[in-house]
Parts: C-alpha cells; sequence; structure tokens
C-alpha cells in the first residue's frame, strides 16, 4: 500500500486520508453527478458519484455520528434551515488536515461536504426526502440546493482539510483593516501548482479573535501590525500571499447574507504541520478507546460457537493505529449499529465481546477506495455473538488497545429503534 505524508517530519498518514494528498478526483459545483446514486451494504461507493455541498455546522450529535448544516445555495444563507445529515458508517471526518471525530469540529465551521441518498430509506438516522430535493426552490429568498436528498455523508472536512486533499491554496490580494482590529481580506482559492483559469475573488471577514499561526507561533492581528505586515488602518495590499484558511460564518450587517468569516490563517506549512499532528493524536487516542470500525466480509461457522470472520477495516486513520493489527496477536471483536454504537454489552465493549486471535492481516495493492484502509483481517473466535454477521459492522480491538467503559449515549442496552438512533423525530420540520 503506498502512503502519503504531509511533510518529512509528520507522522504518516493512511492513503485513503483526505488530511493526505489523494489521488481521488476533484468535483467542481458545475460537475455534480446528475443521478442521485444509493450505496449498497457491503460496497464502497464511489466518490466521484457523491453529491458535493458546503455550508455551518450548526449542531453535531456526536454518538449517533449526525448532525445539521446549513447549507450555501443560491438565496439568502441566513435563512436556511439547518440540514440533517448522518454519517455512513464508513464515513471520514477531516479537521486541520487530519482524522477526526465530529465532537472535534467546533460549532459554525464552515465544512466541505461529499454525501448520498440513504442506503436504507427504512433506517434512516435523519428525515429521508425527495431524490430531486437539492434541485428544489425553498422559497423566501433561500433559492435551491440548500437541503438535497444526499444527507448520508461519505467525506466531511473542513476548510484546510479540503484545499490540502485538493491542492488548493488561498491567495491574500488584500486587507482592509479597521481601528477596531476588524475588516475585510479579498482572496481567491487557487491550484496550488497554478492554474491558467482565473479564480473568483471572495470577500471574507476578519477581528481580533482570528488566530494568525506561523511557524510555532500563535498570533494576533495586533502583532501583524506591530510586525509591518498589515496596516494599521486602512487598505494594503497582500501581493497573493498563500496561505490556508480557517472558515466559519457569523450574521454580517449592511444586507450581506452570504458573506463567511476568517477564523484562521496558517501562514506556512510548518504551523500547518503543527494542527495536524495535534489533531492526530487526538484521534488516535479516542479510535483506540472506542476500537477500529470494520465491515464483515464473511463468517465461516465452526462448532460450539466457533467462527473465523473476515472483515475490512475503514479508512480515514493514522496509519499507526492500523499497524496494530498484527498476524498472531489477540483481539476483541463487537458488533457495533451504522451509527458505530456498541450494541452488546453494558459495561463497556469488552463485555459481551468475541475474543479470538488474529491468523492473517492483509493489505489489497493499489488505492483503496475512500471509506476503506484496504486492510483485511482474518479473526477466529471461540464463541461468536450475534450481531457478527456478513454485511454487519463491527469494531475490533487488537490486544494492545485499552479496556475502558465508554459513556452511557455510546453504547445500547435495547434493541427499539428510539434506543438505536432515536429516530428523526429529534429533528425539527420547518
Amino acid at each position: 500500500m503506498v502512503v502519503a505524508t504531509h511533510a518529512a517530519n509528520q507522522e504518516p498518514t493512511n492513503r485513503s486520508q483526505p488530511g493526505a494528498r489523494s489521488p481521488e478526483p476533484r468535483t467542481t459545483n458545475h460537475e455534480q453527478h446528475p443521478t442521485p446514486f444509493r450505496p449498497e451494504a457491503g460496497k464502497f461507493p464511489p466518490l466521484e458519484k457523491a453529491h458535493s455541498y458546503r455550508g455551518e455546522l450548526v449542531f453535531v450529535d456526536h454518538a449517533n455520528r449526525r448532525g445539521s448544516i446549513r447549507v450555501q445555495g443560491s438565496g439568502m444563507f441566513f435563512r436556511n434551515d439547518p440540514h440533517p445529515f448522518a454519517l455512513l458508517p464508513y464515513g471520514i471526518v477531516s479537521y486541520h488536515g487530519a482524522p477526526a471525530d465530529l465532537r472535534d469540529i467546533p460549532i459554525g465551521t464552515v465544512l466541505h461536504v461529499r454525501a448520498f441518498l440513504p442506503p436504507d430509506p427504512k433506517i434512516s438516522a435523519v428525515p429521508v426526502l425527495p431524490v430531486d430535493n437539492k434541485s428544489k426552490d425553498a422559497n423566501h429568498n433561500r433559492g435551491t440546493g440548500i437541503a438535497p436528498a444526499e444527507n448520508h455523508v461519505l467525506l466531511l472536512e473542513d476548510e484546510p482539510s479540503h484545499c490540502q486533499r485538493e491542492g488548493l491554496v488561498w491567495k491574500l490580494k488584500d486587507v482592509d483593516v479597521k481601528k477596531s482590529l476588524e475588516g475585510m481580506i479579498v482572496a481567491t482559492r487557487e491550484p496550488k501548482q497554478g492554474s491558467d483559469a482565473k479564480a473568483n475573488e471572495e470577500k471574507m471577514t476578519f477581528d481580533a479573535a482570528t488566530r494568525i499561526w506561523r511557524g510555532r507561533e500563535r498570533l494576533s492581528i495586533k502583532e501583524l501590525i506591530a510586525e509591518g505586515a498589515w496596516p494599521a488602518e486602512g487598505n494594503k495590499s497582500l501581493g497573493g500571499q498563500a496561505v490556508l484558511l480557517g472558515i466559519t460564518w457569523r450574521p454580517t450587517p449592511d444586507g450581506i447574507f452570504t458573506r463567511f468569516h476568517i477564523s484562521d490563517i496558517w501562514l506556512d506549512d510548518a504551523s500547518m504541520q503543527r494542527a495536524a499532528r495535534s489533531q492526530t493524536e487526538t484521534h488516535k487516542a479516542f479510535i483506540r478507546s472506542r476500537w477500529m470500525a470494520a465491515w464483515t466480509d464473511t463468517v465461516e461457522y465452526g462448532k460450539f460457537g466457533r467462527a473465523t470472520i473476515t472483515a475490512t477495516l475503514f479508512g480515514g486513520m493514522n496509519d499507526s493505529l492500523y499497524a496494530d493489527f498484527k498476524k498472531g496477536t489477540s483481539a476483541m471483536m463487537n458488533a457495533v449499529e451504522n451509527n458505530l454504537k456498541h450494541s452488546h454489552g453494558a459495561y463497556g465493549p469488552w463485555h459481551m465481546a468475541s475474543r479470538g486471535t488474529l491468523l492473517d492481516v492483509t493489505k489489497a495493492s493499489g488505492n483503496a477506495p475512500l471509506g476503506s484502509s484496504g486492510i483485511q483481517i482474518k479473526f477466529e473466535t471461540d464463541l461468536i455473538i450475534e450481531g457478527i454477521r456478513p454485511g454487519r459492522v463491527v469494531r475490533v480491538r487488537p490486544r494492545n488497545w485499552p479496556e475502558v467503559q465508554v459513556p452511557r449515549e455510546e453504547y445500547l442496552d435495547g434493541n427499539t429503534p428510539e434506543e438505536r438512533f432515536p429516530s428523526p423525530a429529534i429533528f425539527p420540520k420547518y
């Protein structure tokens, strides 16, 4: 398996992780896949068939891997109703160019989404919409595209993650500073390697709370002014300075309804790599405590509860996590729902998990589809539990990961739809 890195001094990441430079095709707004695509159980859907949109994260139900996004459309952004979404079991979240969980992303962050129709509408954790919903006019000056039926997400990424995966940078054209240390930046998002195409300029706001990152430093607007990089007041050309931006949204005056706000500016590669390393360590600790998710490919049943399970580990994780899966070592496997909640055992995921040995660990040649690690394990147990069946999702713990209790909201203690999700009825009907 080919491995890509952000830089020589950064810990390697799996090729299927969006934080690394990816071979996946780019999709612009005018290249949307025309036919809605519904994923099939047991198959990783092709990224190029996903519907793409962008918007502000306004609600998170992290325990159930779902939330709501105010989707940017053709009308007044502030009028747009929060649009519910659910992560696919193998859906990947990327924040600051590194693997993440929904709980890591601050409310208000502008995110890029790649999503599909619900694989099984009958058990969707969010409302199921007409398949042509993205083409309907929402009225009240909201326009089209703000409530796509494609609300099951394969890839969710913040602005710097999206830019790194697509090979893009923001180029700062000029800045206009007010005495209150707030103001406006004019910038373009362009290919890092250059392009003949003319990029559209975008105006975004900043203020005294905007964070500036340079190497190991965290700077303020006031410090940039003291250095002479920005003016104390008025306009200055920044000459197309290449940076990465963190983008949010906030209500704006002057009748401007869709203007985004800059929360962070990374001035160099070193500062972005530091942010990615920090987020990577956060996510590694999280996965070790919740276990690696996988798809059950096959189950070979033996006598008296014995079985051999073949499963494919999901993608988007740091390579060091996959390295802990070694042939001949002991492991545990527990059944989970599509939202990755453990469904067997009320004292921790290990309580009712099947215990056994990893008979084999193999890596597929070539690039794995997004959502898959390309790593397949063969696990033998002498007591298989009910939830481990072909096409179902499981979580797996190598022997060197900790045995911990997970909080009540992250495991199931019943078998009703409300306990499993809860139902989509929690989302308001605007």
